[in-house]
């Protein structure tokens, strides 16, 4: 496999190719608990539909901090790539290897005894907790799975390998499809089959992922021994990962009690936002890939000095992701009703979805700013700046605006508003934060190159 190096060559060539993988693997893996749903919804009814989305947020959470130490993960990998420090990058990915395992059986011990508890906090329905409960804790059993493919394929990443991961994803997708079929159509299983799917085809993809690792030049290869995890690259990793992960926990929390309030509508709202979720990765997902291909490039440019590249590189990422947002948005919103149907058939369903997108959509374009100048810290290992803003955007400031509009307007659109605004607001402190850190100083900047 030959690996890309952002220090040298064209810029937006080395971008886009390697951010096409990056967004072919986001949508592989949003299409597990896609197509779960799918299947679901049309041959098991609104309830399992119901149960599989009540589960969809308190599974990100629980899984939220070893999501950040992922990017932590690509992050300091980038430097040791792009700086040819390979000694330090194989002691990390031992390290990692080792604390996604460790970390991950705990997780799965929390999220299989405590299930029935934390749904119950979220005010889930009497008539979907059991089912949302036995997929939680089927799902929790291949929590290591997900974990180390997201710290393993991290890594690979940072050295310019996108398609791998993709390749590794997209054989674990056709695994879950097959397996939805067999579980959910022909076997009835229902929200157990959905989560026996998903358990085994990201188990598949984990285990592809660790092995190329491991059969990688010997210079920059997985080794499994010693068993240890040295100060030296964990601290790093940590100080970028412990902030992410502290931003996604923290972020879902507040989902959470918007989903809390979500519930209080009813069966078919909670379908509605459900699928909606699943709708809006269509515009998501491509930023997501954007954010994780600046991360590597600036990571690697970072790591070789080459402060000129970084703003080029920069820019070129955000304008694309201001015009492929914008279509993205009206194209979807104008075939909405579509759309949702291909979820469901339960028309009040598709209705309240309806009016969910029509109030988030038309802003997402405030998202790319958001995330484009965020992975830009992040890939210069500052990661604590777009913590401190989103989770004052994102959570205060969203769940109060959560109350105070439902006050006034009870109903889903109310819930659908707050979205657009807490964008609006991190973008602009996430403006004033460069505004008066971000000062031209030669080609470093005060404030990110210290």
């Amino acid at each position: 496999m030959k690996y890309r190096s952002f220090t040298e060559g064209s810029i937006g060539k080395s971008i886009f190719f390697f951010s096409l993988p990056l967004l072919a693997s986001s949508f592989i893996q949003q299409l597990y608990s896609t197509v779960d749903l799918i299947f679901v919804g049309h041959f098991t009814g609104t309830h399992a539909y119901a149960a599989i989305g009540a589960s969809d947020l308190l599974i990100t959470c629980l899984i939220g901090f070893f999501n950040g130490m992922a990017v932590g993960t690509n992050v300091i990998s980038s430097h040791y790539y792009g700086s040819e420090n390979y000694d330090k990058l194989k002691k990390l990915m031992r390290t990692v290897f080792i604390f996604g395992i460790a970390g991950g059986l705990l997780l799965m011990a929390i999220g299989i005894c405590f299930a029935p508890l934390f749904l119950s906090w979220m005010d889930t329905p009497d008539e979907i907790h059991g089912l949302a409960v036995r997929y939680l804790r089927i799902y929790m059993m291949g929590i290591i799975s997900i974990i180390l493919y997201n710290l393993c394929s991290g890594i690979l990443r940072a050295m310019g390998d996108s398609r791998s991961p993709m390749m590794f994803q997209l054989i674990g997708c056709a695994i879950n499809i097959f397996a939805d079929f067999l579980l959910i159509a022909v076997w009835d299983f229902g929200v157990t089959g959905a989560a026996l799917a998903t358990l085994f085809s990201q188990t598949v993809a984990m285990v592809l992922c660790v092995v190329h690792l491991h059969r990688l030049d010997s210079k920059i290869s997985l080794n499994f021994f010693p068993l240890s995890c040295p100060q030296d690259v964990l601290i790093p990793v940590l100080k970028i990962g412990i902030p992410v992960g502290i931003q996604s926990i923290v972020i879902t929390l507040s989902n959470i009690i918007i989903q809390w309030k979500i519930n209080g509508f009813g069966v078919d709202v909670i379908a509605a936002f459900a699928t909606y979720f699943k709708v809006e990765m269509v515009i998501y997902l491509p930023i997501l890939a954007l954010g994780q291909a600046i991360v590597s490039f600036i990571g690697q440019n970072y790591g070789a000095l080459q402060f000129n590249r970084i703003k080029k590189g920069f820019r070129m990422c955000l304008i694309f992701g201001l015009i492929l947002t914008v279509m993205t948005s009206v194209l979807l919103t104008l075939a909405g009703a579509f759309i949702f149907g291909l979820f469901t058939d339960d028309h009040h369903v598709i209705q309240y979805g309806c009016r969910i997108i029509t109030v988030t959509f038309p802003f997402y374009f405030l998202y790319v700013i958001l995330e484009c100048y965020s992975s830009r810290l992040r890939g210069m290992g500052r990661a604590v700046a777009p913590m401190v803003i989103t989770l004052t955007s994102f959570c205060g400031i969203r769940i109060f605006l959560l109350f105070i509009l439902l006050h006034f307007h009870d109903e889903v659109s109310a819930v659908a508003a707050t979205y657009p605004i807490s964008w609006a607001i991190a973008v602009i402190l996430l403006w004033l934060y460069y505004r008066f850190t971000e000062r031209p100083k030669g080609d470093r900047y005060i404030g990110i190159d210290n």
